[in-house]
């Protein structure tokens, strides 16, 4: 499976009543089992390049395609949140499986995926807890473990770390690094964060300030399994520092930008 990003093109209208373009053609492939992550500076269109292959809204122009086989109840992509979007009333267990619930998948299919992803994120023990009784690394698991679950040809994720305090943020680079080693899925990442970017993907996509436009996408030829140790290494600096120089202009005007925010 290939995902297509072809001549991406997004406008709002704003508070007057004129066009503010968000993105402008976007072109790019998500390999199969690749993890590709974008960065750029606020307001750049990060969030509504997700939105826009998520679906759930329309480009001006352009459009995604997604290639290859899929089965009759394999979605497109399924989405990891920042703010986590777990439902209070319902238990680990039953939020990882609520998808499943929707699709009518048998009680068998629901306790046997549901378990697989409960052990992959590591929440033994936590299946019949509320998110109330969850520290934020746990809740962010139990956002994994339920979009993994629907066994979606591409998983997108909204800065899906923000949230989250530094420690505990390192920590789940780490997890996520080996979810992915595991399930080979393909995905596609957002953050503000450089080293995120370098630690967890192979490619990052940089993109400039409003309107949202590939200034440059970097190869990370950094072996796997990542650990700690890797951002010792002289090729991690480098392609931290290579990143940084290209946006760190942008990122200058950005901040200094006023009007609406159209991430």
């Amino acid at each position: 499976m290939r995902v297509l990003i072809e001549k991406l093109t997004k406008q709002y209208l704003d508070r007057r009543g004129l066009a503010t373009e968000a993105l402008e053609d976007i072109n790019l492939v998500v390999e199969e089992n690749e993890f590709v992550v974008v960065v750029g500076p606020s307001g750049c269109g990060k969030s509504t390049l997700l939105n826009l292959i998520a679906g759930l809204i329309s480009p001006t122009s352009g459009q995604v395609v997604f290639e290859g086989e899929r089965s009759r109840t394999q979605p497109q992509t399924a989405m990891v949140f920042q703010d986590f979007a777990l439902f209070p009333w319902r238990t680990v267990y039953k939020n990882i499986v609520f998808g499943l619930e929707e699709r009518r998948a048998s009680l068998s299919e629901q306790r046997e995926t549901g378990q697989k992803y409960i052990q992959m994120v590591g929440l033994q023990g936590s299946e019949q807890k509320y998110p109330h009784q969850l520290s934020g690394g746990m809740k962010q698991r139990v956002s994994i473990a339920r979009a993994l679950a629907m066994d979606p040809l591409l998983l997108l994720m909204d800065e899906p770390f923000s949230a989250l305090d530094a420690q505990t943020r390192t920590l789940m680079q780490y997890e996520l690094s080996r979810i992915w080693e595991e399930t080979r899925k393909s995905f596609l990442y957002i953050t503000h964060n450089i080293e995120e970017a370098v630690f967890l993907g192979d490619r990052v996509v940089v993109l400039s300030r409003r309107p949202g436009r590939i200034l440059d996408i970097v190869d990370i030829d950094l072996p796997r399994p990542r650990g700690e140790k890797l951002s010792l290494e002289k090729a991690y600096l480098e392609y931290v520092d290579r990143i940084w120089q290209t946006i760190k202009d942008q990122a200058k005007e950005a901040l200094e930008e006023k009007g609406d925010d159209y991430r």
